[in-house]
């Protein structure tokens, strides 16, 4: 049995300023690095990580690295494990947005069928994190692995091993900024434990506005 311990960055500077950062590369806020040391803190305290795995977009390896910081151990970054490529939307206000481009209704309402304009699908997404997550499963068979990434990308393998349709995806919430989502692989088949854990973040805890 595998286990994979998904985390979602700290709060980052995209965060606070309420745009939508997608591969924009946003670094964590202050209190995004304390959230991450305080993930770190609980994740070390509970498990015993074999390795470390990260998006490369700084608001990402950083929460990752707080983690392998403690361990002694090198952050494998990992660009496979992006948020999703925002096209025309990168780096701009959720509120802009929704008063300037009507695909970004489908984004808010139902996610599992949108498009970023110029963009990635959220399709095309969930294959590029299942492929890659279940490649670094396999190469870590037997073992913890920490793997830290975004919002959307974790929020679609919640869908894939749930067996929630993208249809559906709308009905499933995002997680908060520091959450440790944990997943176990066994005989190919995944199974959830439990998503976006933050009761460890107590006041620190954030979340995504209601108009993502």
């Amino acid at each position: 049995m595998t286990r994979v311990l998904l985390i979602r960055h700290g709060q980052s500077e995209a965060n606070l300023r309420a745009v939508f950062a997608g591969h924009t590369d946003a670094p964590l806020s202050e209190l995004g690095f304390l959230q991450a040391e305080k993930t770190a803190e609980y994740i070390t305290g509970k498990y015993y990580p074999d390795k470390v795995y990260a998006s490369d977009l700084k608001r990402a390896f950083e929460t990752g690295k707080a983690v392998a910081d403690r361990l002694n151990m090198e952050t494998v970054p990992c660009s496979e494990l992006r948020e999703i490529y925002a096209g025309a939307w990168e780096n701009r206000p959720f509120q802009e947005l929704i008063e300037g481009d009507k695909a970004y209704d489908t984004w808010r309402f139902d996610i599992g069928n949108a498009v970023c304009t110029d963009g990635e699908s959220v399709v095309e997404l969930q294959n590029r994190i299942v492929r890659t997550i279940n490649c670094l499963a396999e190469e870590n068979a037997g073992k913890t692995v920490v793997i830290a990434t975004h919002a959307t990308p974790i929020r679609v393998f919640q869908c894939y091993c749930q067996g929630t349709p993208l249809e559906e995806m709308k009905d499933v919430p995002w997680v908060s900024n520091a959450s440790v989502t944990e997943a176990v692989f066994d005989n190919g088949i995944w199974s959830l434990v439990e998503v976006g854990h933050d009761a460890h973040l107590g006041e620190m805890r954030s979340v995504l506005p209601k108009n993502v």
